[in-house]
């Protein structure tokens, strides 16, 4: 810097080095040759000129494209070094908010300038920083400039909030399967490909860990891309990586705003249907989960009951040296006594095994698979068509009632007595039934959803039947448990009288002899 600040003599005006600090928010414009940080420094020389003993020093501290609302700019810190270094005098802006839009940020800057002792001006607001008066001044501007930024930052989030409304990108980072053209996504064809899959095993194996996996030992990598079309380096997958992809509704053809989803202007990648049933198997996989202390190898849990007392048999097991052995006790007997129930305990593995020999028997001439699908999607199509009539009814009703309510509060309004009091009850009638009809519409709207899951559950339930010779030993003791549960509706033990009955659901199904069959009016147990 060649201006340098001296002791001057007696009557003499004393040299002020004066910085002037210039920021725009964004970087459009600023290729223009005459632009709003040159704009901003004219006016700050002119004022610094008509200043006695005034001069600007030689560097500029210019910050283009760079908010207000941080100090984090790299010519802002540039002036702060040189303040603290004690180069500077006097800092010039055109406007308070150059320097600052939040008004804690200000408070300490100020601060900062008090020790360096580094006078403060602003061209358009005129006060000084020397007394009282001009620092409340300053903070009331500077208060006034963070509620101007808030204001902003509101009619930002408002904007990009009815843009998302209307199914418009608001950019961010891109969603793989997708390019940006024209501010608008685009569908990848070849990445749209691992999409699907993705969707595609998740269905298969019910599991964002073994998709994961998939996807890592085929190597295939995820790729991530900037709104410019920057590709980032590729890396392996995680299970939240995979989870996003799941969850995210822009495949459908969704653009999210808050909680509710609108109509997207990009196409879809997958169908609706399947990703409202991946929605309807993430939702189970993590509200309906089995309490870790059941041990997923008694594959009988819950269905495996005592002919003599009708009581459930409890999982058991005891451990001799290295070895553990599981049972299956009546309950009855547990609680009360062999006096109560004579059926003593059962050796988990030969009654599972008996179970197991009887669904191989029941699966040999592959039938059985085309029964579960058909029974189950007869039993879906019915209820859907029931919850889709009751659907198209309760917005009417619900528009109905809120028409009365708006009715009965204008008649209120010019009434007294008993009978606005009637017209009251009247009012609590309705909105009782208004909200009701909501409550029902939302129930609605979520058995419909979860029908999805059930279509889906019975899809993987016929297919594990179809192959069941090939698969059953290659299946998770957690599968097999959920695939006996699905067909099998209870399997009742007489110990005493060494028989056993097995109850298929009612899938179409017939059990071979000896076993009986019968037909309960339970579809499918919950997955």
């Amino acid at each position: 810097m060649k201006v340098r600040a001296r002791a001057a003599p007696s009557g003499a005006v004393q040299i002020k080095r004066c910085a002037i600090y210039t920021r725009k928010s964004t970087s459009v414009g600023l290729d223009q040759d005459f632009n709003s940080l040159d704009a901003q420094r004219e006016a700050c020389v002119a004022y610094v000129e008509r200043q006695p003993g005034w001069q600007v020093v030689d560097t500029a501290y210019n910050d283009g494209g760079f908010t207000g609302a941080n100090v984090e700019r790299p010519a802002f810190q540039r002036l702060l070094a040189d303040i603290d270094a004690r180069r500077i005098d006097v800092v010039v802006v055109y406007k308070v908010d150059r320097l600052s839009r939040s008004l804690l940020d200000f408070a300490m800057l100020m601060e900062r300038f008090n020790v360096a002792r580094t006078s403060f001006a602003s061209v358009t607001q005129n006060f000084s920083t020397a007394d009282a008066m001009g620092r409340l001044t300053l903070n009331v501007l500077m208060s006034f400039a963070e509620f101007e930024r808030e204001m902003i930052s509101e009619r930002t989030r408002d904007k990009i909030s009815a843009s998302r409304r209307k199914g418009k990108w608001t950019g961010g980072p891109v969603p793989l399967g997708y390019t940006v053209e024209n501010k608008r996504l685009v569908a990848d064809e070849l990445e749209a490909v691992l999409v699907r899959e993705i969707f595609a095993l998740y269905h298969e194996h019910r599991s964002s860990l073994v998709v994961t996996r998939m996807l890592n030992e085929r190597q295939l990598t995820k790729r991530y891309h900037t709104e410019d079309e920057h590709p980032r380096a590729p890396r392996r997958w995680t299970t939240n990586d995979v989870l996003r992809v799941l969850k995210n509704p822009i495949y459908a053809g969704y653009m999210a705003s808050g909680d509710e989803l609108f109509e997207g202007e990009h196409s879809a990648l997958v169908e609706r249907s399947v990703f409202a049933r991946t929605q309807a198997l993430l939702s189970a996989a993590t509200t309906d989960r089995a309490p870790a202390s059941r041990n997923p190898e008694y594959l009988l849990r819950g269905v495996l009951r005592c002919a003599r007392c009708g009581a459930p048999f409890t999982t058991a097991s005891t451990t001799a040296g290295r070895v553990t052995h599981r049972y299956y006790r009546c309950a009855t007997r547990d609680k009360q006594g062999k006096e109560a129930c004579p059926s003593r305990p059962l050796p988990a593995g030969a009654i599972e095994a008996y179970v197991v020999d009887r669904m191989r028997e029941a699966t040999m001439d592959g039938t059985l698979a085309a029964e579960v699908t058909q029974a189950v999607r007869a039993r879906v199509a019915a209820r859907r068509a029931d919850l889709t009539t009751e659907r198209r009814k309760l917005p009417m009703q619900i528009a109905d009632l809120a028409a009365e309510i708006r009715r009965t509060l204008e008649t209120a309004a010019d009434l007294a007595g008993p009978a606005l009091r009637l017209v009251e009850a009247r009012l609590q009638d309705a909105s009782d039934h208004l909200a009701r009809a909501e409550s029902r519409l939302a129930t609605v709207e979520r058995e419909l959803a979860a029908l999805e899951a059930v279509e889906v559950e019975a899809s993987w339930v016929a297919d594990r039947l179809a192959e069941f010779h090939q698969i059953w030993d290659l299946l998770t003791a957690a599968n097999r448990g959920r695939l006996l549960r699905a067909v099998i509706e209870r399997v009742e033990v007489d110990e005493p009288a060494n028989q056993i009955k097995l109850l298929f659901a009612d899938l179409g199904a017939s059990v071979p002899a000896p076993d009986e069959t019968s037909v309960p009016a339970q579809v499918l147990a919950s997955p």
